[in-house]
């Protein structure tokens, strides 16, 4: 019940990291198995359709609900820490979007139980995705399902907005904000404009299938391409959404491992922003082969190459502060180093499909999938492995296994680097995306071998994680406030796991790096803002669970509106929007509720710290 009803950003955090785990367990099955049908000519272990929906279902569960999640970990665990606040700005708000996401994610993936599963592909292009085409209930699964898990992201958005802006430390200005809560901020910023856009073209694409709307039918007077402009102008700073905190682990973590401020913080934050702000100014460069013209081409493609100027003075200032430092190869700094490399390359084939020409060539083909794995696993992925590795011991008190932390870094970096390295090759002979099948003797045989292995290696990689995970667990939480002995943010400075309350007393911030000055000063702790007194703490709410399991129930009710159960009473409750009316009715009695019963939170008062014996 505590973690039904929790509001703590710690607790959700580990919500979070558990919901992503899973779903990226999911993703990755679907993965192998895609992998396991091209690994030789003519296989038959899928048919087509099968196929379909594993491609559909693969690239929609990574990216919505498997690697979303886990930066939304890492956010509700760290940020709070690290400005010094005891809380997110609202906590109940936290709570609601962590239950909104998962019970969407759920409706999303109960679909491979029900049998209709969405097979027009991640992006669910229309007319696949319309009714004449996709006549069952596969892509309303999708609508209803990123519907509802996008609320949830919407709203971990606008908190940590509001967190970051009004509950910084006292003393924290902006520039001395460290780079994981800069990119934190940003990301949360494109959160709130991008999720919008597609929020509307899921809405108009469900009004089309489930109450006959012709936003998209041609034949009705709709048009296709409308929805890949809406898609993309959320598409593309998506992909800004889930990278941008990967650079600020990667900064945080090559920083403290090299025992050097980073160089250039001021440029990293603003090519940072820069990137938010271009992010905005690209989406068409996935639309290039729709006949936009010469005008709107050379247009996004300026754009798109552009993008890679401040993304270029990131890497060089990772590559700066690790020169002349004292380097230390932790398990969490490998991903760090792995990452630069490999994101480099994901970057030099992005500035290559930027130009229309050359894309109008590239476009259909595995080259298109080889970048863009390069970017999301050779970049987020490895950068999330390195903040797991890095905050592990202040989220749990227990310091992760190092040896195997390490090779788990090289069978999965290596696995990926078989995997996607040869795709694209296979890309520039010729094999075209999302086929199920290919002919043999056209060169594609041995490439397609070499992938799958690497894919099996990767999957090996991720079990060897969990393996540290689980054995770590059975040791006793002992880990110190600063377990790598050079931290130098504030998170470092409260015990491992951290109490409900983070800080006995809110600290007092005078630089970059606070900890690691209060260390060159030769302090042990840092210097208080505030005597010790009474901490306000918000109450625990059943109220965000019920309100995601409405939506949830509601969701089922609109998609089976129109189907014939052949049994009276069930054809009565869904065909009257008596199922689709429950599920509101409960979301909006818990607004109700919340809206008038008063929640004043409870006191831990001073003489219980005091006994705690907990120094911030």
């Amino acid at each position: 019940m505590d973690w039904l009803t929790t509001v703590d950003h710690k607790k959700i955090g580990v919500l979070y990291l558990i919901a992503g785990a899973f779903f990226f367990g999911i993703g990755g099955i679907e993965a192998i198995l895609i992998r396991i049908q091209l690994i030789k000519p003519q296989n038959t272990f899928l048919d087509a359709q099968t196929f379909n929906e594993l491609i559909t279902m693969h690239g929609t569960t990574m990216i919505f609900l498997g690697v979303m999640p886990i930066i939304f970990a890492l956010m509700n665990a760290i940020i709070p820490l690290q400005i010094g606040a005891r809380d997110v700005a609202f906590p109940f708000l936290n709570a609601l979007g962590f239950w909104t996401f998962f019970f969407g994610g759920l409706l999303l993936n109960l679909s491979w139980l029900i049998g209709s599963v969405p097979d027009a592909g991640w992006t669910s292009y229309v007319p696949l995705a319309s009714t004449t085409y996709s006549t069952h209930h596969g892509v309303d699964f999708y609508v209803l399902g990123l519907q509802i898990a996008g609320i949830g992201t919407l709203l971990g958005g606008i908190n940590f907005l509001a967190t970051i802006i009004n509950m910084r430390a006292p003393g924290m200005s902006f520039m001395r904000m460290p780079m994981f809560t800069w990119a934190s901020f940003i990301t949360s910023a494109l959160i709130l404009f991008a999720f919008p856009a597609v929020t509307v073209g899921l809405v108009l694409l469900m009004f089309d299938r489930l109450f006959g709307g012709n936003f998209f039918e041609v034949a009705n007077g709709g048009n296709p391409i409308l929805w890949q402009h809406i898609f993309w102008i959320f598409g593309h700073p998506e992909v800004y959404i889930l990278i941008l905190p990967a650079f600020g682990i990667i900064s945080d973590v090559v920083s403290t491992f090299s025992r050097k401020r980073l160089f250039g913080y001021s440029s990293m934050v603003f090519a940072t922003i820069l990137i938010g702000f271009l992010g905005f100014m690209v989406w068409a460069h996935h639309m290039f082969a729709t006949g936009l013209g010469p005008v709107a081409n050379a247009l996004f493609s300026i754009a798109t190459m552009l993008i890679a100027v401040p993304t270029g003075i990131k890497i060089f200032n990772w590559l700066f502060t690790m020169w002349g430092g004292s380097i230390k190869f932790t398990a969490a700094n490998l991903y760090a180093v792995g990452f630069i490399p490999t994101f480099v390359m994901g970057g030099v084939t992005g500035v290559m499909l930027a130009s229309a020409p050359a894309d109008f060539q590239f476009h259909d083909t595995y080259f298109v999938v080889a970048h863009f794995h390069y970017v999301i696993v050779g970049g987020l992925v490895l950068g999330l492995f390195a903040g797991l590795h890095y905050w592990w011991p202040k989220m749990f008190g227990r310091v992760l296994k190092e040896g195997l932390g390490k090779a788990t870094f090289w069978m999965f970096f290596i696995g990926f680097q078989l995997t996607f390295f040869v795709q694209h090759f296979l890309g520039l002979t010729g094999m075209p995306r999302r086929v199920f099948t290919y002919l043999p003797n056209q060169r594609f045989d041995l490439m397609n071998l070499i992938s799958t292995i690497g894919a099996i290696m990767m999957g090996i990689g991720v079990l060897m994680f969990l393996w540290n995970v689980l054995v770590t667990s059975l040791k006793p939480a002992n880990a110190s406030n600063d377990p790598w002995e050079d931290g130098r943010t504030l998170e470092w400075t409260i015990p491992s796991p951290p109490p409900e309350y983070n800080f006995k007393q809110t600290p007092l911030v005078r630089g970059y790096d606070a900890w690691w000055k209060e260390k060159m000063e030769g302090n042990t702790e840092m210097q208080p803002a505030e005597p010790v007194g009474s901490i306000h703490m918000p109450s625990p709410s059943i109220l965000p669970f019920f309100m995601g399991i409405g939506l949830f129930i509601a969701g089922f009710g609109f998609m089976f509106a129109k189907d014939d159960f052949n049994n009276a009473l069930l054809n009565g409750l869904f065909n009257n929007y008596v199922v689709a009316g429950v599920g509101l009715l409960i979301t909006l009695t818990c607004m109700f509720l919340r809206s008038v019963i008063d929640d004043p939170g409870y006191h831990i008062e001073k003489e219980e710290l005091e006994d705690k014996g907990v120094k911030a």
